[in-house]
């Protein structure tokens, strides 16, 4: 697992880049037999979660206070619109967050010092943390994800957050590659881009947002990687195709991001469920977010 190692340092050009355009795509980050095995490993373990396991994890995670936190935030978002997920949204995926906790090949990968190095670098922060990780399968036959900003759930201070997307297969123009909406995050953290929850309302209104603007689009070879900053407009199409599109991701945030004060409902959980035990103006340290580069 050297790949996970070795570092891979950013040059200037690519740190401008991410700074202009808000997202990355970086070539042969990870080994491609690599990531076959890391393919295996998520296939594994979402395939074993059912209901009964997916109910045991969340009693080992998390403290009875801790669960009952989560419990009544997801009750009050019942009847909340702003946590409504379209049914486009629900055809798209397969999704299951936090595997680190539960296989050691993930957990690998979650801390390893060149994807961590490379997050820090890009967020210019002296450490990061991360946020969760998830696996997101795309069946095959998959909806489109719709438009959406991902910062739209965390209840986190300010812009140094990002996500980076590890697809697991070489990825296909007809099986969904990830696009991005260059320099969005410059109108998301204070337009309508960054106020609404994904689903069909903000593919809709974010297409409308972006129409005539140009829209960064191609296919993912094996090893190739992105990251996007957590106020970047993006998407991705349909998987048409007869193979499952199989992605991880892990979100990672500046090692001194504070939580803020809870927005709306989806804070309300984001908070309850990936930042258990902390509170508004506390550094977001909590068991769930451990530290993998810097200080």
């Amino acid at each position: 697992m050297e790949c996970l190692a070795t570092p891979l340092p950013l040059g200037e050009s690519q740190l401008a880049d991410y700074r202009r355009n808000g997202f990355l795509r970086v070539s042969d980050a990870l080994d491609g037999e690599f990531l076959n095995q890391l393919r295996q490993h998520c296939i594994k373990l979402v395939r074993s979660l059912d209901d009964a396991a997916r109910r045991e994890r969340f009693r080992n995670d998390y403290t009875e206070t801790q669960r009952s936190a989560f419990v009544d935030a997801l009750k009050i978002s019942a009847t909340d619109d702003t946590t409504a997920q379209s049914d486009t949204y629900r055809q798209a995926f397969t999704q299951v967050t936090n595997l680190w906790r539960h296989d050691g090949l993930i957990e690998t990968v979650v801390r390893s010092p060149r994807l961590a190095a490379m997050a820090a670098a890009l967020l210019g922060a002296d450490g990061v943390r991360v946020y969760h990780d998830q696996a997101l399968f795309k069946e095959a036959g998959g909806g489109l994800t719709p438009w959406h900003v991902d910062q739209f759930y965390w209840p986190l201070a300010g812009e140094r957050t990002l996500t980076l997307w590890i697809p697991l297969q070489a990825v296909s123009a007809d099986m969904g590659p990830l696009a991005f909406a260059p320099g969005s995050q410059l109108m998301a953290q204070q337009g309508i881009a960054g106020q609404l929850a994904i689903g069909d309302e903000s593919e809709a209104r974010l297409a409308q947002l972006l129409e005539g603007k140009p829209v960064a689009e191609s296919p993912f070879s094996l090893g190739e990687v992105s990251f996007h900053n957590g106020w970047t407009c993006h998407r991705a199409g349909p998987n048409s195709t007869d193979t499952t599109r199989a992605a991880f991701t892990i979100i990672y945030m500046a090692s001194d991001a504070r939580m803020i004060a809870p927005q709306h409902r989806n804070h309300a959980l984001d908070a309850a469920l990936w930042l258990p035990g902390v509170a508004p103006g506390e550094v977001a340290a909590s068991a769930l977010n451990p530290l993998v580069y810097g200080s």
